[in-house]
């Protein structure tokens, strides 16, 4: 018996959508032990601007990168001191912590990377060091993309290493770029397109260049030769070139902000972003207000800044208790680390500005 035709249309238009969604990647699920990390006042540290010692991860501690080193998994994460007082206005440091599970972490004493009286000092301070993405080089060093906060601009900044215990400062992403045209820009969160090969992520380059996604409301692009000076991608006007930006009704309605580094796949680039539901009649309905929830994206290989695809909805999103309370009340799965760890992926994210989740993909 032949199938009807309006049967056949509907089979062959689900099986589109289908692949076109394939890409995507998901399946990743939240183990019990969670949260991994929160705050913990005992860890002390003399400031070298205050002068004293600073309990520099009693208030929160929030927002990892990670990367596989030596077999063992290590985290970056932001720890702010002073609880009690408003978002933004407490002072951030990056701790280390490293694991041999990639669930349960061991902190390291003092923060590695945190406002001092280098040249970049006018920059990190009084706000602090903030929301780290970290991705390896070929040639083994490591290189940190971070938020300096003065209170005043938020400057993407960069960090390098050859051992995430000791940092050199490198200042402002696009401080070099177009005579300093976008120094002064609002700037973080910069995803650097990356490759894995057998078990190792590292940066890769397209077309001649490292690429890195970056912004939090659209998201531009930008590229650099060597990941520390980074020139953005503008378009015909000299502006920021923007390649992905939010959707009313959608759970990215508000904002757009790249996640952890991006990762070259057979079907283009993919990107894990945060988007924030707006507060306002165009939000999606579905979630709450303010809520920020994980989605996907997929670029063009040969062009990065070409959208291929993007998810519908959300792959992730606060549902445990601790994801919906805490510093930022509407919750948060703010996701930014992402290691590839004895043939299981491991996605690392901050919940509620106040304590470090983990979801695992096998």
């Amino acid at each position: 018996m032949r199938k009807p035709a309006l049967y056949l249309f509907f089979i062959l238009l689900s099986s589109s959508l289908y692949a076109q969604q394939d890409w995507q990647m998901k399946g990743f699920v939240k183990p019990a032990f969670n949260p991994i990390m929160q705050a913990d006042s005992t860890y002390s540290f003399f400031c070298p601007l205050k002068k004293e010692m600073v309990q520099w991860q009693k208030a929160d501690v929030f927002n990892p990168a990670a990367i596989v080193r030596n077999d063992k998994v290590y985290i970056l994460f932001r720890a702010e001191d002073v609880p009690g007082t408003a978002i933004g206005m407490r002072t951030s440091r990056i701790g280390l912590a490293v694991s041999d599970d990639g669930i349960h972490f061991t902190k390291m004493k003092d923060p590695v990377l945190y406002p001092d009286s280098s040249e970049f000092m006018k920059y990190d301070y009084p706000g602090g060091c903030e929301d780290p993405r970290i991705v390896e080089r070929e040639d083994g060093t490591y290189v940190l993309l971070y938020t300096s906060w003065n209170r005043d601009v938020a400057r993407l900044s960069v960090a390098t290493s050859a051992d995430l215990i000791h940092w050199t400062k490198r200042g402002p992403a696009f401080r070099k770029a177009y005579n300093g045209k976008f120094l002064d820009t609002w700037s973080k969160s910069g995803s650097v397109v990356t490759r894995l090969a057998g078990q190792k992520i590292t940066a890769a380059k397209i077309n001649g260049k490292y690429w890195m996604y970056w912004g939090e409301n659209p998201m531009y692009l930008a590229s650099s030769t060597d990941l520390i000076d980074w020139t953005p991608v503008v378009d015909e006007q000299q502006e920021l070139l923007v390649v992905l930006k939010p959707r009313e009704k959608k759970f990215d309605s508000h904002l757009t902000e790249p996640g952890p580094p991006a990762l070259i796949t057979d079907k283009g680039i993919l990107l894990l972003y945060n988007g924030k539901n707006i507060e306002n009649e165009n939000a999606d309905p579905a979630i709450p207000k303010g809520t920020y929830c994980g989605g996907q994206a997929l670029f063009d290989l040969k062009d990065p800044s070409k959208l291929i695809s993007r998810s519908d909805d959300y792959f992730i999103k606060p549902d445990l208790p601790h994801e919906i309370k805490g510093q930022y009340k509407a919750g948060t799965t703010f996701i930014e680390g992402l290691v590839f760890f004895k043939d299981q992926w491991f996605l690392y994210y901050g919940t509620a500005d106040s304590m470090v989740g983990v979801a695992v993909k096998e």
